[in-house]
């Protein structure tokens, strides 16, 4: 099979991460010929001024749109492009130059219809990007559900780094209007299709996250919201890990309690964690500072997915709260 590649990339209000992606773009190694379809999806800071300076370096095409959301406008570009392959990115990655040979040479040998690739921290990250990408892709944090080849369950991948087949892409009608979540919902659905999902390790992307702590803690607690849906319209795919951050800081609540009426055994447990995930923070990342904050996102990352799973669950699970009615802000209205 032929594969013709073409990178599909919405873009909202952030002109300056697309320099940066297609600055990477551009000086990718391949003799693989691809394409760049750019999705403006109704930004107010247009990113138009800047695709068209990488016209005479890419084979580049750039569409605007009213806002429907990331995967909508995933959907608009693919139904564009030219290719039999669509290689999927966030605006805030960067590549390294490496990344299409890994991708082409993987799929030659061992064909897929969907793949995903990992995320790791640039050392020109900073310490908050540094430590946010620990947290969200540790195995002792994540389980390396996010994009480890030991990852505890079926890998789903997230559409930061994510490859579709045309046929698949057709066949799925590609994202819905969930977000986030319509990454693994695709995966999902996908499966259920009969197509084939996999990882591949060595397809790197360096995911330059922008976020602030609150920022951040928003965006977790999407996440915590956005899995009890999943899990109700996939029944097949619900799995006791995804109550872990729920569990994790409730039991610490718990711990405080027994510490405060003279039980240490208790708290000591998370004392233990808390260590173990700071070694591996600071075997990863090779700083004490990184490591220290990685523990901040850590604590930031369960508290705010642990309680938008609980609060997702009961309202669908005990009040029968119907989602897209219950949880506005998690659904696009497709164009």
């Amino acid at each position: 099979m032929q594969l013709n590649y073409s990178f599909i990339i919405p873009v909202y209000n952030r002109p300056e991460e697309i320099q940066e992606l297609l600055d990477s773009l551009a000086a990718l190694r391949t003799a693989n010929k691809f394409e760049v379809v750019i999705v403006e999806d109704g930004s107010s800071k247009p990113s138009k001024a800047i695709v068209d300076d990488f016209k005479d370096r890419l084979n580049i095409s750039y569409y605007f749109k009213e806002n429907s959301g990331p995967g909508d406008s995933r959907n608009y570009g693919m139904k564009r492009a030219q290719g039999n392959y669509f290689i999927i990115l966030d605006s805030d990655c960067i590549l390294p130059e490496n990344y299409l040979i890994e991708v082409h040479n993987e799929l030659i040998n061992e064909y897929a219809d969907c793949f995903g690739g990992p995320d790791e921290a640039h050392e020109s990250f900073t310490n908050l990007q540094k430590a946010i990408n620990f947290s969200m892709t540790s195995f002792i944090t994540t389980g390396g559900i996010r994009g480890h080849s030991n990852s505890v369950n079926k890998f789903q991948p997230r559409s930061f780094n994510m490859g579709l087949s045309k046929a698949a892409f057709e066949a799925s009608n590609g994202f819905g209007s969930i977000h986030p979540g319509e990454d693994p919902d695709l995966s999902i659905r996908l499966w259920k299709l009969g197509y084939q999902t996999k990882f591949i390790p060595r397809a790197v992307v360096y995911h330059k996250r922008r976020v602030s702590w609150g920022k951040f803690y928003k965006q977790v607690q999407k996440f915590g919201l956005v899995r009890p849906i999943l899990n109700q319209w996939h029944p097949s795919t619900k799995s006791i890990t995804y109550w872990f951050p729920t569990f994790f800081v409730s039991g610490f609540v718990l711990g405080l309690l027994f510490l405060f009426i003279g039980y240490k055994w208790f708290i000591l447990l998370y004392m233990v964690y808390f260590i173990v995930a700071f070694i591996i923070a600071l075997a990863t990342t090779k700083s004490l500072v990184v490591s220290f904050w990685s523990m901040v996102a850590i604590g930031v990352q369960f508290v705010g997915y642990g309680y938008g799973f609980l609060k997702s669950t009961i309202a669908l699970h005990f009040f029968n709260k119907d989602p897209k009615t219950y949880f506005p802000d998690l659904f696009f209205n497709k164009v």
